[in-house]
């Protein structure tokens, strides 16, 4: 069995990179979150305060903190649910007015 690689050095992970929504155009963090069972976590760019992030949690809608690296730039990592003193941010949802990818229009007959 090889030697298990140190916290930081997992290739497959990476700091928080802020990207452009390909439905929305809206500003997110992409990154994979975590290190044994990764989730890859698409979230809103924009911080927003610890009780509007809580109001906005769903059970498939999650809160995360945005930590900030020591080395420079940013992590998504799970969120603590309570005032760690991080930013924090939310799952990202497209707004109504984007129709569901790959949706059939109304009335289609395809």
């Amino acid at each position: 069995m090889g030697a298990r690689p140190q916290r930081g050095a997992d290739s497959r992970r990476s700091a928080a990179g802020t990207r452009t929504c390909i439905r929305c155009a809206t500003p997110v963090i992409k990154q994979l979150v975590g290190h044994r069972a990764a989730l890859t976590v698409i979230a809103d760019a924009e911080p927003i305060p610890l009780a509007q992030a809580l109001r906005l949690v769903e059970p498939n809608r999650l809160m995360w903190c945005l930590a900030v690296l020591a080395g420079g730039g940013t992590e998504l990592r799970w969120s603590c649910r309570r005032a760690c003193g991080h930013a924090h941010v939310i799952e990202h949802r497209c707004p109504p007015e984007v129709g569901e990818f790959g949706r059939r229009p109304e009335g289609a007959m395809w």
